[in-house]
C-alpha cells in the first residue's frame, strides 16, 4: 500500500482545513517546496499536492506547485489536485512533471470528461477525487454537495477507464478521527484502486487502510502536528509491521 503525505497550498502557504471549510485553517509553513524536501529526505515515495486556492476558484499556486515539481519530481512521485475542470489544465499539470493529476468535480459534472481525459492522457497518469459529504459526491472545493453518490460515480469514471479513486470523508478531513475505511472500502467493488483520505490521525489508521484492502492512504495533520512520524507511517504501509 502507498503513503501519499500531503502538501495543500493555500496563498502560497501548507495549510490544512478542518472539514473542508475555508474559514478553519490551520497553516503549517510558508515554503511549500521545503516541505516536500522534507518528506523526500524521510523517505516518500509519492507526494500528495493540492493547490486549494484554484479547487475553491479564488485563484492558484501554480508558481509553488511549478517549484515543488521542478525540486523533486525526479525523486518522488507527485500527485496533483486542485481545479482539474478542463482538458487543458489537466495537460498543463501533467506538463509540470507531476505523475498523475486527481480530477474532482468535472468528472461529477461533466459525464464525458472522464472519458475524453483518459483518452487524451492515459488512465495511469490520473485519478478520480470522490469527496463527500454524508454520502454525497460534494463539488467545487467543497462548497456545493450534489445528490450523487460516490458509489455511482465510482462506477462511471471507472467505466470511463479510471484506474484510481481517492475517497475523502470531508466530515472526517482534518479530524484525526480516523478514515472512513467502510465507505472507501465499498469503492473496491468497481475494481479500482481505492486511496483513502481524511482523518488518518495514526499508525493503526493506516494498517486498517491496509487490511480493507486499499491502495493508499493521505496523511497530512497527523504528520505536521507530530502524531506520527512519516517513518512510522510508511511501516504501517507493510504488512510486516507491528
Amino acid at each position: 500500500m502507498d503513503l501519499f503525505p500531503s502538501i495543500d497550498i493555500r496563498s502560497g502557504r501548507v495549510v490544512r482545513l478542518s472539514q473542508g471549510e475555508a474559514t478553519r485553517q490551520t497553516v503549517y509553513g510558508d515554503d511549500p517546496v521545503a516541505v516536500a524536501e522534507r518528506f523526500v529526505e524521510q523517505g516518500a515515495s509519492w507526494i500528495h499536492v493540492v493547490d486549494l486556492d484554484r479547487a475553491l476558484g479564488t485563484g492558484d499556486n501554480l508558481p509553488a506547485v511549478a517549484r515543488i515539481a521542478k525540486r523533486v519530481s525526479s525523486r518522488v512521485r507527485l500527485q496533483l489536485g486542485g481545479g482539474f475542470r478542463t482538458l487543458e489544465l489537466v495537460r498543463a499539470g501533467l506538463d509540470l512533471g507531476v505523475a498523475r493529476v486527481v480530477i474532482g468535480t468535472a468528472a461529477a459534472v461533466d459525464p464525458s470528461f472522464v472519458a475524453a481525459a483518459v483518452s487524451a492522457t492515459g488512465c495511469e497518469r490520473l485519478a478520480v477525487g470522490i469527496d463527500t459529504r454524508e454520502g454525497k459526491v460534494a463539488l467545487r472545493g467543497w462548497t456545493e454537495t450534489s445528490t450523487q453518490r460516490a458509489e455511482e460515480l465510482a462506477q462511471r469514471v471507472v467505466a470511463d477507464g479510471i484506474d484510481t479513486v481517492i475517497y475523502t470523508d470531508i466530515g472526517r478531513d482534518g479530524m484525526l478521527g480516523g478514515p472512513d475505511l467502510a465507505g472507501a472500502a465499498a469503492l473496491l467493488t468497481t475494481g479500482a484502486h481505492v486511496i483513502v483520505s481524511g482523518g488518518v490521525a495514526s499508525a493503526e489508521d493506516i494498517r486498517g487502510a491496509r487490511v480493507s484492502g486499499l491502495a493508499g492512504v493521505i496523511v497530512g495533520r497527523a504528520l505536521y502536528e507530530g502524531r506520527l512520524t512519516l517513518s512510522e507511517a510508511l511501516a504501517a504501509c507493510h504488512p510486516a509491521a507491528r
